[in-house]
């Protein structure tokens, strides 16, 4: 029987090429998007093509009531869902002591409570079965913190500490919470980045290259296979060795 997933934030990066990889592995696959609709539609008429069983489904993350009614469509077109991806997040480089109150919110309501939102939704379903993975896309600098992105830092930081109480608090039904730390990927997230910052960026990764969002799906995907079902409360690094 095929599994379901819902993935946030699907529409590009390090979500679109999960979603690509779920669905190309029989997954059941929710597409959810919130501002991205023109790449949206074009993965899922890809997929479609592909005769992919995929759904899209545009929802903020950030507002409880548009996740409940995600969780609800998804539950209603696929059946009771087996895997959260939470991805959707986003970035911004600024000085402390620049950051505005609206700066520091939208960061931690889309990075961290968005992710309270989503996963309080299905585990309202994967407790009674005693059944079900999560995967949170946090980052390295949740794990060692990166200058002029602070508030950035702090909300992957409390992702990552999110996986592993809440590891420890549902593992007792049969429910696995991992986190993945993406290392330096080639996506839009380096777009503002100079040709000299990337630069450094890559000489400070072992691997003297940076990483591929296909290198985080492949990650997520052993995390959601069987093969993992005793890995649980841990964050992941796919980072080239930038983080040992």
């Amino acid at each position: 029987m095929k599994k379901t997933v819902i993935i946030t934030g699907a529409a590009r990066g390090i979500g679109r090429a999960i979603a690509e990889l779920f669905a190309a592995h029989d997954y059941n696959v929710l597409i959810n998007y919130h501002r991205s609709a023109d790449a949206a539609q074009q993965l899922y008429r890809s997929l479609t093509e592909q005769d992919c069983s995929v759904e899209l489904f545009q929802a903020d993350v950030t507002r409880r009531a548009e996740v409940e009614a995600m969780v609800a469509f998804c539950q209603q077109r696929f059946g009771l869902v087996d895997l959260l991806i939470n991805n959707a997040g986003i970035a911004q480089s600024r000085l402390f002591i620049d950051l505005t109150d609206d700066d520091w919110l939208t960061m931690i309501n889309t990075n961290l409570t968005a992710v309270f939102y989503c996963t309080q939704a299905v585990l309202r379903t994967m407790i009674p079965r005693k059944r079900g993975k999560i995967i949170n896309i946090a980052s390295i600098w949740g794990q060692i913190g990166a200058s002029c992105e602070v508030h950035y830092s702090a909300a992957k930081a409390g992702l990552i500490g999110l996986t592993k109480a809440l590891a420890k608090e549902v593992g007792p039904s049969n429910i696995q919470v991992n986190c993945i730390a993406p290392g330096i990927i080639d996506t839009a997230m380096l777009d503002p980045y100079t040709p000299e910052e990337k630069t450094a960026l890559r000489e400070q990764t072992p691997l003297e290259r940076f990483g591929t969002p296909e290198e985080v799906a492949a990650c997520a995907l052993f995390l959601a296979s069987d093969a993992a079902n005793f890995i649980t409360g841990q964050v992941i690094g796919v980072n080239g060795g930038f983080v040992v």
